[in-house]
């Protein structure tokens, strides 16, 4: 009978033991699985939008943008740091004559430009495919500028505008970093 009481407590002991190292080795696997990236939502709210870019390009409206964090799940960032860098991308009509408005300005000389680069898949049919997009890298420095002259919580800004004026459109391409 010795010999069944030994056996009983070596399973309990093996049962007692190895339970908290399956739980901690299925928790760990679950964490470090590789997860598919999410896919963010177009989003057509216009309030963050006029809070940012309304001081320099004026009440936008119908817009359709997408708002992520460029180094969250999916993203490349191999070391984890303090610093968040947010892309805001989207295309938003301008009140009427608000991109000749703009474009008129010979201070930021203004030249035609091709179609908006490296749009995210999701943006592609909200933006007109006969589109005669103009840049001027003087209006993104300004734009830049008026930015992160706003709000410190609102990031540093770093960002790329066209603008479409026969249809008052305006595509901004803007990184915010927050450190």
């Amino acid at each position: 009978m010795d010999i069944r009481r030994g056996r009983t407590d070596r399973r309990r002991f093996l049962l007692i033991a190895g339970l908290p190292l399956l739980t901690v080795g299925g928790g760990m696997t679950y964490l470090l699985w590789p997860q598919s990236p999410r896919r963010p939502e177009v989003r057509t709210d216009l309030e963050p939008l006029n809070r940012r870019l309304g001081p320099f390009l004026g009440e936008l409206t119908d817009a359709h943008w997408l708002g992520y964090d460029i180094d969250g799940p999916g993203g490349d960032r191999s070391i984890p740091g303090p610093d968040s860098r947010i892309r805001v991308v989207g295309v938003a009509h301008l009140p009427a004559g608000g991109a000749a408005a703009i474009t008129g300005k010979p201070d930021h000389a203004f030249a035609a430009a091709g179609a908006p680069a490296d749009l995210p898949a999701a943006l592609e049919e909200h933006l007109p495919a006969a589109a005669s997009w103009q840049h001027s890298p003087g209006f993104d420095a300004y734009a830049n500028g008026r930015g992160a002259a706003g709000q410190a919580s609102d990031g540093v800004p770093s960002g790329r505008y066209l603008f479409d004026t026969a249809r008052d459109l305006v595509h901004f391409d803007v990184l915010y970093l927050f450190t």
